[in-house]
């Protein structure tokens, strides 16, 4: 099973420093960037990260990246075509 493509841009998020959060890492959370439990018989499951400063950040949505949960630029090979399915680079 390969993750959706939940969009093929970043999401601008505001995070705080010291704060646990849950990145969606299957595609299929309607709460992106962050997990809502949809992964449930995918086999993926979501990565828990806790930033170390407060602030704006950008996390992936297309699930491609390398350094989740933030973007590294994969999105960049992903057509446009594939939002809302299953891709894997």
């Amino acid at each position: 099973m390969k993750p959706v493509v939940a969009d093929n841009k970043p999401i601008a998020v505001m995070l705080e420093a010291g704060k646990e959060y849950h990145f969606c890492r299957c595609g299929r959370s309607r709460n992106q960037p962050f997990c809502d439990g949809s992964h449930q018989g995918t086999g993926f499951t979501p990565l828990a990260f806790t930033p170390a400063e407060s602030g704006e950040a950008y996390l992936c949505q297309c699930k491609q990246t390398r350094t989740a949960p933030y973007c590294d630029g994969s999105h960049h090979k992903v057509p446009p075509e594939m939002v809302g399915k299953e891709f894997s680079l």
